[in-house]
């Protein structure tokens, strides 16, 4: 099975990550279908995910649970797809639903020092998954409603963080607490201890759309460092270890979802000029869909997915963030934060001209 019948079938099959629930999970696949579409203009892909969002956005742009007082950045992730989708069909509830997410970052809770917290529960911090999840968003929004002072404002978060997360070998760690007040926080720095593949693949993945967005504005040097330090650590096998800077950890293992990541990231640089050839990212798309790419009783399924990892309280459970608490986190198939970065990986496989067949 090529990927990208493998890619049909898993969105054929798909069903809402949280039951219905907007959500950035199924942004994750939200974002990899448009950018299939846009990559290879091949009407599936837009059936797919009009048919996905069907039931989440009312007439009105009501988003099927979504509540804006748990002022959870990640939710603002699938927004991503409306200005697609608004383009694509002309219809008005898809800028409503953006309005209403933009209306949620207007009053999102900030740090002192200006940053968007991670969720309401979990106040004071700052974690490198809620850069992907929020700031896009926020630029393509103002791009759309002239807003240039979210522009502006977006890129000061950006700087903001990466100064607070700035970690060992070029990298950053998962997340920073403002208020030191997590036990997983150095109580000098605030930071987390750990680098974990895929929060810096969240923000390799930032880091790249922004760049594509408003060039003139995003961090390109600093975008080129980090790529940089993502390309020493890459494995010979051309995927990356779920702590990125310990490879010998024990139970230290290469990781899918943050090697999908970290190949769109790549890819997308080469054809940004950020990066000086497409050979890591190329390295890592063949490794992904020769290794990870598994057939079982007739199903092909995305495996070596690290399925949750955060820091702090979740369902009953401290999370530490020290380096062996990653290697701990269950490891699943076919789950959405691993198949929509693979599909935008894909996507610039396309655009590069790379892909042998689509079919």
């Amino acid at each position: 099975m090529t990927p990208f019948a493998y890619f049909d079938a898993f969105a054929s099959r798909y069903t809402h990550y949280k039951g219905g629930r907007w959500c950035y999970e199924d942004g994750c696949i939200y974002r990899g279908l448009v950018l299939l579409h846009k990559a290879t203009g091949e009407a599936r892909w837009r059936d797919h995910l009009l048919r996905l969002t069907a039931p989440q956005i009312a007439p009105d742009g009501a988003l099927q649970g979504f509540d804006p007082e748990e002022f959870n950045i990640d939710n603002i992730l699938a927004g991503r797809c409306l200005f697609h989708l608004a383009d694509e069909t002309g219809d008005a509830r898809y800028m409503a639903a953006a309005e209403r997410l933009a209306e949620q970052l207007d009053r999102h809770p900030r740090t002192q020092a200006g940053n968007y917290w991670h969720k309401k529960r979990y106040p004071e911090q700052v974690w490198l998954d809620g850069i992907y999840m929020g700031l896009p968003f926020q630029v393509e929004y103002a791009q759309r409603t002239d807003r240039p002072e979210l522009i502006d404002d977006a890129m000061a978060q950006l700087d903001r963080a990466l100064d607070l997360t700035a970690g060992p070998a070029g990298l950053y760690v998962h997340g920073y607490d403002a208020a030191r007040a997590q036990g997983w926080a150095d109580p000098e720095t605030g930071r987390s201890a750990a680098v974990w593949a895929r929060a810096v693949g969240w923000l390799a993945m930032a880091l790249v759309d922004l760049a594509a967005l408003a060039p003139d504005r995003a961090p390109l040097p600093r975008t080129r460092a980090l790529l940089g330090a993502v390309v020493a650590q890459q494995a010979r096998s051309g995927l990356w270890p779920q702590v990125l800077d310990a490879p010998g950890l024990e139970g230290n293992y290469e990781e899918s979802s943050a090697s999908a990541m970290f190949a769109y990231a790549l890819l997308t640089a080469a054809r940004l000029g950020l990066a000086p050839d497409a050979s890591a990212g190329r390295k890592a798309w063949e490794a992904l869909i020769t290794t990870r790419l598994e057939a079982a009783q007739g199903v092909t399924r995305m495996t070596g997915i690290c399925h949750v990892a955060g820091l702090g309280g979740f369902e009953g459970v401290y999370r530490d963030g020290s380096p062996g608490y990653y290697t701990r986190e269950r490891i699943v198939a076919d789950d959405a934060k691993g198949v929509g970065p693979l599909m935008m990986a894909a996507a610039e496989i396309v655009r590069a001209g790379l892909a042998a067949e689509t079919a």
